[in-house]
């Protein structure tokens, strides 16, 4: 049992933020006229299983083994899905323990997937909880992305060791260092967005949700029609200017701020993933025009946010794209699955994983014309050996699986081809809306039967911890380390 209390010393130390973190949205409740004891009442609780946890190990080793770092890891984001769904249970919304999770799991996991009907006149305590849920969501993937999956070698992070990648760069500071600086750009990049949401004619607490949300990737907005509410270009343009900083690694930042002024120019995946969205609304743009007959009718304004929307994973929508036709959803349905930068808020397979999984085609083509030829694969200064390729392939091949047992199991559940495959592709690239009429991008989850919204919260959380970090804990010699 002494192995077990490095993590449960951990997660008391989180329910107890989780439980503090509750304070803002009760001030909001004050603030417009709303206090109950939703926030008061999940507040409490969460700080005294947090006290619980915290005192009953505090004798804890102080040091985490990698079977510690993989149970810690899901064990944080469950707990905290669970805990986080109080206030919605309390809530004046009448949402079920079901909906109430899946609130809750969607907005950890930044996912955007919501169950809740009218938006427009949900308490503001609630819509700000969504919002926060979302903010520390997207914080704890990047710190989780840069500290604990490397050393876990979960499909190819290990490729961005900070003790192996950056050993020879003297400007970066130790792992601790790294998460604090982190933490401050994250808070700067949300403050900076705030502002300028603010100046283009955002309400005060309408900029604040949204930021938080822009930039962890996550999509949840206070209105039923999203960022499309406004209608304004200036705020479309700054949401997406700060989904794409929110989309592309975080440590790219520090390097940028200790004195690599040209990591932005030079990093091999931040250029893949600017190249991936201007050709995929080149696509899209041609293709609008062409089915419009008209390309001066054609709004790349538009398109090019509904791309970088989908392609982030942050699900935010300014028009109804199930109305552009079936090449559109299928190309959307793609998207979902590409995501981000690894070490960024965003999900999905990720642009490296593409990119290696792309040069080792490229290897085996090369390897069918000369036989006989030895051929190197390299990834930026990394050569790439036959144990990290398998791990990157046995992920995206993971990935694929699980995707289509999720529709499977969607499809069990009454949902007609489109809800469930798009279901399946939303929850576990943790993207948001889906396709079709009833998730589509006028639609919700809330008409989804209880069994369809537990199989895409799990689809939400294999999607957000990279697959392994859950999976493994289900290999009975994963338990005999401890």
């Amino acid at each position: 049992m002494s192995n077990y209390k490095t993590v449960f010393f951990t997660l008391g130390v989180l329910q107890i933020i989780l439980g503090l973190s509750m304070v803002v949205p009760i001030f909001t409740q004050i603030i417009f006229s709303e206090l109950d004891s939703s926030f008061i009442s999940s507040g409490i609780i969460s700080i005294i299983f947090g006290v619980l946890f915290f005192i009953t190990n505090l004798d804890h080793d102080k040091k985490i083994s990698l079977p510690q770092a993989f149970l810690l890891t899901a064990l944080s984001w469950i707990s905290i899905a669970i805990f986080g769904s109080l206030p919605f249970i309390f809530s004046s919304l009448d949402l079920s323990l079901t909906d109430s999770f899946f609130e809750s799991m969607s907005g950890i996991t930044t996912t955007g997937s919501t169950v809740i009907i009218n938006l427009d006149d949900a308490p503001k305590s609630i819509l700000l909880w969504r919002a926060m849920l979302q903010w520390l969501g997207g914080i704890g993937i990047i710190v989780m992305a840069i500290t604990l999956m490397p050393i876990m070698n979960v499909g190819g992070m290990q490729l961005f060791k900070i003790s192996d990648q950056y050993s020879g760069e003297k400007i970066l500071p130790k792992s601790k260092e790294i998460t604090i600086r982190l933490i401050v750009i994250y808070i700067l990049l949300t403050s900076i967005c705030a502002l300028f949401y603010k100046i283009f004619g955002m309400k005060l607490f309408d900029s604040l949700t949204h930021s938080m949300t822009t930039i962890a990737t996550g999509g949840f907005s206070n209105y039923n029609e999203s960022i499309g509410f406004f209608n304004s270009a200036k705020i479309e343009i700054t949401s997406m200017i700060f989904i794409l900083l929110g989309s592309i690694p975080f440590i790219s930042y520090i390097k940028f701020v200790n004195g690599d002024k040209k990591v932005f120019f030079t990093d091999t995946q931040i250029k893949s993933f600017f190249k991936i969205i201007f050709i995929s609304i080149l696509i899209l743009f041609f293709y609008l025009a062409i089915k419009q007959d008209n390309i001066f009718n054609t709004n790349i304004r538009v398109i090019s946010f509904n791309v970088i929307s989908i392609l982030t994973g942050t699900g935010y929508v300014t028009q109804d794209f199930d109305q552009w036709g079936n090449f559109s959803l299928i190309f959307f349905l793609i998207l979902m699955f590409v995501g981000g930068c690894a070490g960024s808020t965003t999900c999905g397979i990720k642009i490296f994983r593409i990119q290696i999984l792309y040069l080792f085609v490229i290897n085996q083509l090369k390897r069918l014309i000369y036989p006989r030829g030895i051929f190197v694969i390299k990834y930026g200064k990394s050569n790439i050996d036959d144990k990290f390729m398998s791990s990157v392939i046995s992920f995206i091949f993971l990935y694929i699986v699980i995707f289509f047992i999720l529709t499977s199991i969607l499809s069990l559940t009454g949902l007609d081809f489109v809800t469930s495959i798009s279901g399946a592709a939303t929850s576990i690239s943790n993207v948001g809306p889906g396709l079709g009429d009833i998730i589509g991008p006028n639609g919700n989850f809330s008409s989804l039967s209880n069994a369809s919204k537990w199989a895409l919260s799990l689809g939400m959380i294999l999607g957000r911890l990279e697959l392994f970090a859950i999976l493994v804990l289900f290999i009975p010699s994963f338990w005999r380390k401890f």
